[in-house]
């Protein structure tokens, strides 16, 4: 019996440390050991991009609801973008605003903006509703808050010279944060453009950010209603026709950065999409997906990352007596790191521990949260952005300063 007893303990160790350090392992890779090799094969296996310039008719989709706060700087934007005015068609999707916002772009009708008002529907109705009245050979894909920078129109439009090319998407810049918190989302934001970039440079990025893209319009389709990630939906319909999803760097568009709260919100929604898209496009899973290796070590990866971080911290518990002790004081350590952030000034110096680690916790959460949030309505995944401009929180309900107001 005690040989029995001594037997069964000995398995159920080596069974805690095989979980553990099998999800250990996963974690370190997905956070820092595919970054590294996809960095690698975009050194050493890179396919450019030929671009030349050229010029074809391009729609602007802008769809909005509730944006007055920002559309007259978002219009000026689009209309100072160094293009010829001749090839832009720019059309408004009012999604149900009830603020001022369809007024305010009727004012612009003598500068060739279109507006379309329809019922809330939605941001992928409204979508569908624009790319309908479409007359380009290029769709340009914006959203309301983020400004454009003059040349990255022109820019994207000569990626499509190369003939592989489907869909090329441009950078999103977030202004330098006032605290540190929002200096730490803006940090992972870096991050993840960085593999996006050695994606692009390996074949294609699976997807396209959302305020700053352009797609041939001969590859668009109608998008089902409840779309959650319209700018990944769109372009994997270009990706599985055989064409390549491309990074532009010479096209930016630049935001204000944001709360760690907002930031978690719209890490749930957009990890539910992730989920959404699967359904969508089960081929991501299979032998059709030609960046299937790159898929399931980013996109997958991430979403499996807090259940791998769960069983290694249910594992920690059988191991033997001194890794179990290191093991759970490791985590209670990072646990207790990102509870303090909460209660410190930005001026103490451990904040520049506590805030990084708070903030790759939230981001678990939030992967975490995901898996969940697919069993809500899906309106409840939606919620305005709140942005941060000089100590001053703004909202869609709210009116932006000026430029002056709120510097570079």
């Amino acid at each position: 019996m005690r040989f029995e007893c001594t037997h069964v303990f000995t398995i159920s160790v080596v069974l805690s440390a095989t979980v553990f350090l099998l999800s250990a392992a996963f974690a370190v890779y997905v956070v820092l050991g595919y970054p590294v090799l996809l960095y690698l094969l975009a050194r050493f296996r890179a396919r450019p991009v030929r671009k030349e310039p050229l010029l074809k008719s391009v729609t602007v989709l802008l769809p909005v609801r509730n944006g007055e706060a920002w559309i007259r700087q978002k219009l000026e934007s689009i209309l100072e973008l160094d293009y010829p005015a001749e090839l832009l068609q720019i059309i408004v999707i009012s999604d149900g605003s009830t603020d001022g916002t369809e007024a305010a772009v009727r004012e612009y009708a003598a500068r060739g903006v279109e507006l379309v008002a329809i019922p809330p529907s939605g941001k992928a109705l409204a979508l569908n509703e624009g790319m309908r009245r479409a007359r380009g050979e290029i769709l340009f894909f914006t959203d309301v808050r983020q400004k454009l920078d003059p040349a990255a129109l022109r820019n994207l439009v000569a990626c499509f010279a190369d003939p592989t090319v489907g869909v090329a998407t441009g950078e999103l810049f977030i202004l330098r944060g006032e605290t540190l918190e929002e200096a730490n989302v803006g940090l992972y934001w870096r991050y993840e453009k960085c593999i996006r970039k050695c994606q692009s440079r390996v074949d294609s990025i699976l997807g396209a950010t959302g305020c700053i893209y352009a797609m041939r319009a001969s590859l668009a389709g109608p998008l089902p209603a409840g779309t959650i990630l319209d700018d990944v939906n769109l372009p994997l319909r270009a990706f599985f026709q055989g064409y390549r999803i491309v990074l532009e760097e010479g096209a930016r568009a630049y935001d204000y950065p944001t709360s760690l709260k907002s930031e978690f919100r719209r890490k749930v929604r957009t990890l539910a999409g992730v989920y959404q898209t699967i359904g969508d496009y089960p081929a991501l899973l299979g032998p059709r997906n030609r960046m299937w290796f790159h898929f399931v070590s980013h996109k997958l990866g991430r979403l499996l990352l807090p259940w791998a971080l769960l069983a290694a911290f249910v594992s920690s518990f059988g191991l033997p007596d001194m890794w179990r002790a290191a093991a759970l004081s490791a985590q209670a350590a990072a646990l207790a790191l990102a509870l303090l952030d909460t209660i410190l000034p930005d001026s103490f110096a451990l904040k520049r521990i506590t805030s990084p680690v708070r903030t790759a916790i939230a981001l678990m959460a939030a992967a975490f949260l995901a898996a969940f949030s697919l069993l809500l309505p899906r309106g409840s995944l939606w919620q305005p952005t709140r942005v941060n401009v000089r100590g001053k929180t703004f909202t869609q309900a709210q009116p932006m300063p000026t430029r002056e107001e709120s510097g570079p």
